[in-house]
């Protein structure tokens, strides 16, 4: 599914794809802690990280990027843009992470000791997981939608890249593959990959799943 990026292979008349990428790893996820709102810089790790995305996608075609315009997102977006030129970007607030309330800055750890029962009453609440003073992944879903839609209608027969977070793109893909985001469902996503989306006009489908690493491997073999 690689070729939906080419620029080489055409699109369907009117299809948009959109390629769903993460944000580079901070020092907060390296940490263990939930960022939410808040915020915390790449770490060298995760600047490493987002130049090795980006000598790879230089290979590939993307005509416009639309990001989440907290600070990790903009510091990927920055690290990207170098081997991506003119790129057009869109800041949109609606793609921000999920609000944590009150569990933000806090490690998972740090949670199962103090507040046990309430996180595991909200791990099971599935799409209606709403930490203390937070938003629901219902609430996540319906602010990153319509960008999505809007991007189908802007940029038709083009291919945009969103930089975002990771409960932005569960929610969407979890969405299109009507998930419960409960935790028994078998592992659908890894963390910090790419994942293509494509729609015309009202239609939104799933293109291709976790296909970073399959397509360094098949760019690696032809080099």
């Amino acid at each position: 599914m690689h070729r939906l990026l080419n620029q080489h292979s055409p699109l369907a008349a009117g299809t948009t794809v959109l390629a769903l990428l993460r944000h580079g790893k901070t020092l907060w996820n390296e940490e263990g802690r939930i960022q939410g709102r808040q915020d915390s810089p790449l770490s060298p790790a995760g600047i490493k990280q987002v130049q090795e995305w980006a000598r790879f996608l230089r290979h590939y075609e993307v005509d416009h990027i639309i990001a989440s315009d907290l600070g990790r997102v903009r510091e990927t977006v920055s690290l990207l843009q170098k081997d991506l030129d003119k790129v057009s970007i869109e800041w949109n607030p609606a793609l921000r992470e999920q609000s944590w309330g009150r569990w933000e800055g806090k490690t998972f750890a740090e949670l199962n000791t103090t507040e046990g029962k309430e996180l595991a009453a909200q791990i099971r609440a599935g799409w209606d997981f709403c930490p203390p003073a937070g938003e629901n992944r219902r609430e996540v879903l319906e602010r990153a939608l319509p960008v999505i839609h809007a991007a189908i209608r802007h940029w038709p027969g083009k291919r945009v890249l969103i930089v975002c977070h990771e409960g932005i793109i569960k929610s969407l893909i979890y969405h299109l593959t009507k998930r419960a985001f409960l935790p028994e469902e078998r592992k659908l996503l890894h963390k910090r990959e790419l994942h293509l989306l494509h729609g015309t006009g009202n239609a939104l489908c799933i293109g291709a799943l976790n296909i970073l690493q399959t397509m360094k491997k098949r760019s690696e073999q032809r080099s």
